[in-house]
């Protein structure tokens, strides 16, 4: 049944808070893996499930009562001492999981949630009674990007496991959360409690993260903040009415040294009460990473489970703050890293005991705030990167020429992995191996105005850092002019501005070049980018853009602001990623460098 209508205002109230809440019991899940005898931790998930289940029967949710309700009795079970967690057990739960979060999807998109799959329910409902999960339990259906992709005969795996009356556990995890899944065997019920904390945990499947429907649009502001932008707004008013009276005398040519004064000293007030508004508006637009930050520890553990490695995701400095814009953005390249880390920088149990490292492998998630930028950064323990073998695999894919990779020092080889269609596997698998995505991840985070930079020691581990401004809501740029027309740059690009002319530009490998220090730095005319016209030139804005760097040319020199980017919705230029507006009313095109280089052939690392 879907949503009543009357109910619609609540659902997304639901969604956010029962997905936040879903987060937190996912984390626990996995600590409770380590600690299975934990009362704390099981009333904690008990409590979640009933908590959901409770808004989900207020909502008429139906099938989202069932597993919630199904799930609980079985933490009641487990928290009395009338069941004990095994692997097998955990997997279904985390089976239940998924399916919580594919309905919050459904819920999100059309308010109302789809039945769980048959095979989930009688599973949980068995664990409950303390039997073994039927044999005969119907397979999952498959989802229709699924079903397109069977064999010509038309037979699906888990049709055919069924009716040879074994259960697909495999494809009941694929339909659920749309990835695939090592096969799960049937449980036993344990006579005696699951083994200590220490003993080695169980790898498993991969799930996803929260839907991204549940990812909604909406901001919970600190009420103290609030107060304080209500009470600068009634303060701007009435400064706004001061102004509004001089401005009557100023008009009416009262124009003596008092009303000047006066005049002067209102503006000054507007000016720092405008400054403290949008100050306390950008702290309230400001979260804690630790909210998103959560769920990769399930995607890592799940990966894991998938690729047969024993991998801890630790997280560190959960309680740093960002925008809530920036946040959702980073989402994706997050989700990859994560996921690159435990693929291809995490070594097998074997490879790791071989090289006398302990067997479990640790991946460390961390932000910090320095200065005005937050540094995020994900670090494996794992086998590291070897620059010539990357130099090797970029030549071998046609990527760069011999000569070319001759001319990379260590660290630039290491930047090749952002080149697109980059990838050290031989075979290509459902995880990785196509060379696509540490380009995207190295895209997003530009488009967010950070950088990227990867440090890898082999046999010791690799380390991929980003640094990124608090928010996206204001950015320092440079403004300058060609001929007439004022465009901008974010500031972090620029490392200095130079003159130009016939005495210090000269031919390099038949391309102007400035040398500066020692360093050729080849000169890019941006009229040319921009295919406009010429102007006088004379001024050279030194771009340093990851390891490489140039000098941009252009016709004048403006200065320094900080500025709201507007996106041009409808129509955006190649190379332009917004507009705003000078302090005399011109319109300022704030430019995308690397999207202007890359169209005419440049690489500049992000």
């Amino acid at each position: 049944m879907s949503v009543p209508s009357e109910l619609q205002d609540m659902l997304q109230d639901f969604l956010t808070e029962a997905g936040e809440l879903l987060d937190g019991v996912d984390v626990k899940l996995i600590e409770l893996e380590h600690r299975k005898d934990d009362a704390g931790l099981l009333n904690e998930i008990f409590r979640g499930f009933h908590t959901i289940k409770g808004g989900a029967g207020f909502l008429e949710a139906q099938p989202l009562v069932d597993v919630c309700h199904r799930t609980e009795s079985l933490f009641d079970q487990l928290r009395s001492g009338k069941r004990f967690l095994s692997p097998e057990m955990l997997d279904v739960i985390m089976l239940a999981t998924a399916a919580v979060r594919r309905m919050f999807d459904e819920m999100a998109g059309q308010g109302d949630a789809g039945p769980a799959d048959p095979a989930l329910l009688e599973s949980l409902s068995a664990w409950v009674a303390g039997d073994v999960p039927p044999a005969n339990a119907p397979a999952p259906s498959l989802d229709p990007a699924a079903e397109a992709a069977l064999p010509a005969s038309g037979t699906a795996p888990a049709a055919a496991a069924a009716a040879a009356g074994d259960p697909d556990w495999h494809a009941l995890y694929g339909a659920l959360t749309g990835v695939p899944s090592p096969a799960i065997a049937p449980p036993t019920e344990p006579a005696h409690p699951a083994p200590a904390a220490d003993a080695p945990h169980p790898a498993k499947p991969a799930a996803p993260g929260k839907p991204a429907d549940v990812k909604d649009s909406t901001l919970r502001i600190d009420i103290i903040r609030f107060d304080q932008i209500l009470n600068l707004s009634g303060e701007i008013g009435l400064v706004k009415n001061r102004l509004a009276r001089l401005r009557s005398d100023l008009m009416g040519g009262k124009r003596d040294a008092v009303t000047m004064k006066h005049f002067d000293r209102a503006v000054s007030q507007l000016t720092a009460l405008v400054g403290d508004l949008q100050n306390t508006v950008m702290k309230a637009r400001m979260q804690p990473v630790g909210r998103v930050f959560q769920k990769y520890v399930r995607i890592a553990r799940d990966l894991s489970r998938q690729l047969g490695k024993d991998v801890d995701l630790v997280i560190e400095g959960e309680t740093t703050e960002i925008d809530k814009t920036m946040l959702d953005l980073l989402n994706d390249p997050l989700t990859h890293l994560v996921r690159n880390a435990v693929d291809h920088g995490v070594d097998s149990p074997a490879e790791r005991a071989a090289a006398g490292k302990s067997v479990r492998s640790e991946i460390k998630l961390s932000a910090q705030q320095v200065g005005d930028r937050v540094m995020i950064e994900i670090a494996d323990d794992g086998r590291g990167m070897r620059p010539e073998v990357l130099r090797d695999k970029a030549v071998e894919k046609g990527l760069i020429t011999l000569q070319e990779a001759s001319m990379l020092d260590d660290a630039g080889a290491l930047n090749l992995i952002f080149l697109p269609g980059f990838s050290t596997k031989t075979e290509i698998s459902g995880v990785s191996g196509r060379g696509v995505g540490m380009d995207v991840v190295k895209t997003n985070i530009t488009k967010l105005n950070g950088r990227i930079q990867v440090f890898s020691v082999p046999g010791r581990g690799t380390r991929v850092v980003f640094a990124l401004p608090l928010t996206l809501a204001i950015l320092p740029v440079l403004v300058f002019r060609l001929t007439k027309q004022p465009y901008a740059l974010p500031l972090r690009l620029v490392r200095e501005i130079i003159r130009l002319d016939a005495s210090n530009v000269q031919l390099v490998a038949d391309r102007p070049s400035i040398i500066m220090r020692g360093e050729v730095l080849p000169v890019i005319a941006l009229a040319d980018l921009l295919k406009t016209e010429r102007g006088p030139g004379g001024v050279g804005l030194v771009i340093q853009d990851g390891v490489d760097s140039l000098v941009l040319a252009v016709d004048g020199f403006i200065g320094q602001d900080e500025v709201v980017i507007k996106a041009l919705d409808k129509f955006r230029p190649k190379g332009v990623a917004g507009a705003t507006q000078s302090g005399d009313g011109a319109l300022v095109l704030v430019l995308d460098l690397s999207e202007l280089l890359q169209q005419h052939g440049w690489k500049v690392a992000a």
